[in-house]
């Protein structure tokens, strides 16, 4: 499991959701962001549309898209077309987790996701 120190989110032409995860290995920190430009969709093939994932840790993963989500009061668990994800949020800010919540919906307009809010 993965501890997520705060949650960016973005509600503008991109909706985004970002996690920052601490790298053990140094003082820095690494994302899983979750991006979706609905304004564009309508000039992708359906395969394209959708959430798409990407994670610091494995950069070359490009087509990698959100399947389902489940989040809890304090863990956050995505299963993707490549990976699954389990983030322990309990030292996130509750505003924070707000915007997410509200962020994952609106991503969520066409269903083309398992979105599970606890």
């Amino acid at each position: 499991m993965e501890n997520v120190s705060f949650i960016t989110t973005e509600d503008g032409d991109d909706l985004i959701v970002s996690f920052a995860i601490p790298d053990a290995d140094s003082f820095d920190v690494k994302s899983l962001t979750l991006l979706r430009t609905p304004k564009y969709e309508f000039i992708l093939d359906d395969v394209e549309r959708g959430i798409n994932v990407s994670y610091d840790d494995f950069p070359d993963d490009e087509d990698d898209y959100l399947e389902e989500i489940e989040v809890g009061k304090d863990i956050v668990r995505l299963v993707t077309s490549h990976r699954r994800y389990a983030l322990d949020a309990r030292h996130v800010d509750d505003d924070q987790k707000k915007r997410m919540k509200r962020i994952l919906k609106r991503m969520n307009f066409d269903d083309r996701f398992t979105l599970q809010i606890a």
